[in-house]
């Protein structure tokens, strides 16, 4: 049923114009969601489903609750930003969309439940409520993991886009699942209107009094008298864990088995992922595409000299963040190169050229982004940290027109790495 409605749908895009389609686009979602969900036999009332919301940390979050899952004995599915996976059964995410629309959540849904799942994990965008896409999932659980400016003009504003994170966690209160479990970030503004929503149980969690320590491949934190590790680092990994935490106690698994899932979580790809090749300096490949996760990208590693290749995810919107992006890493990295990342229908130059307005210091601009990398990696020192953000697992660097360069941040690093010691060694 998926493959027709996407049959189906391109062939009316190429028939239909855009202004005739346009009034009637909200109904048509509305209307698609119910049909897709009616054909697939509603899947999510038969599994229970854990959805992960927020601005970042989604992606993480979801591989942590999936790794719970599944250490607690549970068969469970997975539908986020990086990857699909049913049990060891997984394929990279390739849609450039964490959830994708026309039925896809349905359809992967049926599948899992065939499999023999009794459990999902999802993320659940911000945009994809637009399109309906969070209707009959049928929550059992929800985790908020904060809320921050992003998204601004697909939206309209700021507080449209809080709206749309409600909508979210009013799909959780009008869930027919009982209990309805939500975890919120009770360190951000609406945490007061989300943890006093009509669940059977609404849990906050914080970073005050949170005890953490950490090095630049993990972060140990306590809970309730126990100890926690995560092979990740920084400390805002230790918040997505505690969301992940709660949520996963809240459902009765116990500590010891959440500690002991958490401690062997597999690598998160894209997600402060450490590239080693036998070099000798750090490299990592990062999807921080906000101010603020720049920030947490950056002040995971304050003893490294830092060299940064960065560039300002997805043309055409939040163009009030790239001055600040330029700003964050001016002050926090000793060398920068300023890239290409995804541009759509957009003057990649104008991006970049937004983004040195923020810096003091005039940056190094090399806009083709394979050789921005090489640059920094050939510019490393020994001890230094090669920080290349923006990408993540994204697979394409999408230009305009619709066009798609295939991409992958840590295979081209991969790539030049192998390059640069070959080299080194005969020299």
């Amino acid at each position: 049923m998926y493959e027709f409605v996407n049959k189906a749908v391109r062939t009316l895009k190429n028939i239909l114009p855009e202004q005739v389609v346009r009034p009637f686009l909200p109904l048509y979602h509305a209307l698609l969601s119910f049909l897709m969900a009616l054909s697939y036999g509603f899947p999510g009332r038969k599994l229970v489903v854990v959805g992960i919301t927020g601005t970042k940390g989604k992606s993480t979050t979801a591989e942590m609750v999936f790794s719970v899952l599944r250490a607690a004995g549970y068969k469970t599915a997975l539908i986020s930003t990086i990857r699909f996976a049913i049990e060891d059964d997984s394929e990279p995410n390739r849609y450039k969309m964490t959830l994708q629309g026309r039925g896809f959540a349905q359809a992967f849904m049926r599948k899992a439940l065939d499999a023999g799942c009794t459990h999902l994990v999802i993320e659940i965008t911000s945009e994809s409520v637009m399109q309906y896409r969070h209707w009959f999932l049928y929550l059992d659980g929800l985790i908020v993991t904060n809320i921050q400016r992003e998204h601004i003009e697909s939206h309209g504003s700021f507080e449209k886009y809080i709206e749309a994170k409600r909508a979210v966690v009013s799909a959780l209160v009008h869930s027919p699942k009982n209990p309805r479990i939500l975890v919120a970030n009770s360190d951000i503004p609406e945490s007061r209107f989300l943890l006093s929503v009509p669940v059977t149980r609404a849990m906050g969690f914080t970073s005050r009094k949170l005890k953490i320590s950490e090095d630049e491949r993990s972060v140990h934190f306590e809970y309730k008298g126990m100890q926690f590790a995560l092979p990740l680092p920084g400390a805002f990994n230790a918040m997505n864990a505690l969301g992940a935490l709660k949520l996963s106690e809240a459902l009765g698994i116990p500590l010891a088995t959440i500690a002991i899932a958490l401690a062997s979580l597999e690598v998160v790809h894209g997600r402060m992922e450490h590239i080693d090749a036998g070099q000798d300096f750090l490299v990592i490949v990062d999807y921080a595409h906000t101010p603020d996760s720049l920030r947490a990208l950056y002040g995971a590693f304050p003893e490294r000299r830092k060299i940064c290749v960065l560039g300002n995810t997805g043309g055409g919107r939040d163009a009030w963040k790239r001055p600040e992006m330029g700003r964050i890493a001016d002050e926090s990295c000793k060398k920068i190169i300023l890239t290409n990342e995804d541009p759509y229908d957009e003057d990649p130059r104008a991006i970049i050229d937004a983004m040195a307005r923020g810096m003091k210091r005039a940056p190094k601009i090399i806009m083709d982004r394979r050789a921005a990398i090489r640059a920094a990696l050939r510019a490393a020192r020994k001890g230094d940290a090669v920080l290349i953000s923006g990408k993540g697992t994204d697979p394409f660097i999408m230009g305009a027109h619709g066009a798609k360069l295939p991409w992958n941040d840590a295979e081209v690093v991969r790539e030049e790495l192998k390059r640069l010691l070959a080299e080194r060694r005969h020299s």
